[in-house]
């Protein structure tokens, strides 16, 4: 079975305070705190929704048993794949040399296939968690994320400016309007 999880959450959001208030024509700073939680609410809404990463981010992604030899990465576009453990029933560690595998970082979902000579290690997988992928995900830099993305979130926070007392599922139909192009499969 598969299993991921955030390690390291992004160092910025995808728009900016600033940005949502010049959107949103607010001109005080008394909502800075509101703005700035529905900026990583319709972030993390938009993300969920398109099965994706948005600025860079590092991900765990865990299996507990052995898997074949080509394995699809999570939460596209893949940046970089950053390390493959293997932990046995007691705990030891052993690393994958990045030799033993390719990464594909050119198609929509990320990919990495082993060596044609490649086997796993002959060990014990500790009963959960035995095998650890860790990448890296997301379009870059707060500037690399597709104006779509962007013009989403800015519309959500509008949405929530104006109706305070919304909840998640009463978004606009703009908003998934514009991130439905760019919508991964669940995978």
């Amino acid at each position: 079975m598969r299993h991921y999880r955030i390690k390291t959450a992004a160092g910025a959001e995808p728009v900016t305070r600033d940005d949502v208030k010049i959107y949103t024509r607010v001109g005080h700073s008394v909502e800075d705190t509101l703005i700035d939680s529905w900026i990583s609410a319709g972030r993390k809404l938009a993300e969920d929704y398109q099965h994706r990463a948005y600025v860079s981010q590092v991900w765990q992604m865990t299996f507990d048993s052995f898997p074949g030899k080509c394995i699809e990465i999570p939460q596209p576009p893949l940046i970089s794949l950053d390390s493959v453990k293997v932990y046995d029933e007691d705990g030891a560690e052993t690393t994958v040399a990045d030799s033993e595998y390719f990464v594909d970082l050119t198609s929509e979902i990320g990919r990495i296939c082993f060596v044609s000579n490649f086997s796993w290690p002959s060990v014990t997988l500790r009963p959960l968690n035995g095998l650890v992928i860790e990448f890296t995900a997301g379009y870059g830099a707060s500037t690399d994320v597709p104006d779509s993305v962007k013009n989403a979130i800015y519309i959500y926070c509008a949405h929530m400016f104006e109706n305070r007392e919304s909840e998640s599922g009463d978004v606009p139909r703009e908003f998934y309007s514009l991130l439905k192009p760019d919508r991964m499969a669940v995978y």
